[in-house]
């Protein structure tokens, strides 16, 4: 069973029209990419690849609570507890709970047990998955993609958030989006998702144009 460490906080801000969105920051990872820099120890979302600040602590800066989201929610291995906190420590964020895997299982047990962390406190808490390590050049587009899927969120869909392509990448699952969703202006459904295609069905993917990622 996972362990949670809850540490003391100030209370979030609400965001307008309902609840704040609630960060849940996933910080697996073995350390086996980018090595020798990433290491089992210290993977890399916890360097500093792309700015001052680590990959984790560019994660939570772009859903501040000055943005209306409460504070973060992290899923981590039991050896990263420390550098977790320290590195929030150093950007002044108060984690809502740190949250500890026995043993890495992968992305669907994490998001699980985070869900089931929020629910038993209130089962109407809004969640928002994000990886420790992606890097987003626009963190205000990004922020408005989140206010646009949270209507549909409350309303009870589960959205994810697509990119327009720019080269035929095997390695990336396509989105097709489909219908509007009513409550949501901007949000659709999706009509077919298809998990790392071979490349002469991204090659026709790109050039159709109608396929995210």
């Amino acid at each position: 069973m996972a362990k949670t460490k809850m540490v003391e906080r100030p209370a979030a801000t609400a965001e307008a029209g309902g609840q704040a969105v609630v960060p849940v920051v996933l910080s697996g990872g073995s350390g086996t990419r980018l090595w020798p820099l990433s290491r089992a120890g210290y993977p890399k979302q916890f360097l500093p690849l792309v700015s001052d600040r680590t990959m984790i602590q560019e994660t939570v800066v772009r859903v501040g609570e000055a943005d209306g989201f409460a504070a973060p929610v992290f899923i981590c291995a039991d050896d990263h507890r420390f550098v977790v906190a320290e590195q929030m420590r150093q950007i002044g964020v108060f984690p809502d709970a740190i949250i500890l895997e026995p043993s890495a299982r992968n992305t669907a047990p994490a998001v699980a047990v985070a869900a089931r962390f929020l629910a038993d406190r209130d089962p109407d808490t809004l969640m928002l998955v994000l990886p420790a390590d992606h890097h987003i050049a626009d963190p205000k587009g990004f922020r408005a993609a989140i206010a646009t899927a949270a209507p549909a969120a409350r309303a009870g869909h589960l959205m994810t958030f697509g990119m327009q392509p720019t080269a035929p990448e095997t390695g990336y699952g396509y989105i097709l989006p489909g219908d509007a969703i009513p409550e949501a202006p901007g949000a659709r459904t999706v009509a077919r998702f298809v998990e790392k295609p071979p490349r002469e069905t991204a090659e026709r993917f790109l050039a159709e144009g109608r396929h995210l990622w």
